[in-house]
C-alpha cells in the first residue's frame, strides 16, 4: 500500500515537475501554464437558464500540483486503507462518476430549467451553476447524492441569474 502512494506521488510530482511553461512569460518572470492539470472530471450537466456564468472550473498552476500532490496522494488512498474504497484511490472513481451524475440530471425532468456544472474530486461532487428556486436546488443536491458511489456533494448552487455567483467564474 505504502509503495502504491508514493508510486501516485512520484507520478503527480513528475507530471507538475514536467509542465512547460506558459508563454506569457513577463518582466517579473514566466507566466506559469495553468488548467486542470490533475485532470479532474468537470462537465456541464444542463443549459437550460440563460445568462448564469459558467464556472472557472478545475484550474491551477503547476506550483499548485507540486503543493497538492502529497496531500491528494494521502486523501487518495486513505479511503482504500480504511477499507471505505473498493478501488486503491478514490480519485480513480471520478472519471466515472461525473458522467453517471450529468446522465442522471439530464434524464430527471425536475431540472430542465436549469444550468449546472459538474466537478468530482475523491468521490465528492460539486455542482455549481444557477436554479429556478431554493427547493430545486435542494432536490438536486439530494437526488445527486443517490448516484453510486458519490460520497458527498458540495452546493455552489444558486438560485437565478441576478445575484454573484457562489463560485469564481470564467474571465
Amino acid at each position: 500500500m505504502r509503495t502504491l502512494a508514493l508510486g501516485l506521488l512520484l507520478t503527480l510530482s513528475c507530471t507538475a515537475a514536467s509542465a512547460a511553461p506558459d508563454a506569457g512569460a513577463t518582466a517579473t518572470g514566466p507566466a506559469q501554464a495553468h488548467g486542470n492539470l490533475f485532470g479532474d472530471p468537470f462537465l456541464q450537466a444542463t443549459a437550460g437558464l440563460p445568462g448564469c456564468p459558467p464556472p472557472l472550473g478545475p484550474d491551477i498552476t503547476p506550483e499548485d500540483v507540486r503543493r497538492e500532490a502529497h496531500v491528494r496522494a494521502q486523501h487518495g488512498t486513505s479511503c482504500f486503507r480504511s477499507g471505505r474504497c473498493r478501488l486503491p484511490n478514490s480519485y480513480l472513481y471520478d472519471a466515472e462518476i461525473v458522467p453517471r451524475v450529468v446522465q442522471f440530471i439530464r434524464e430527471d425532468g425536475r431540472f430542465a430549467g436549469t444550468s449546472v456544472w459538474v466537478l468530482g474530486e475523491r468521490r465528492i461532487v460539486t455542482l455549481s451553476g444557477c436554479v429556478a428556486s431554493p427547493a430545486q436546488a435542494q432536490a438536486l443536491v439530494e437526488a445527486v447524492r443517490q448516484v453510486d458511489d458519490v460520497m458527498n456533494v458540495v452546493d455552489l448552487l444558486g438560485v437565478g441569474t441576478q445575484q454573484p455567483p457562489r463560485y469564481p467564474v470564467r474571465p
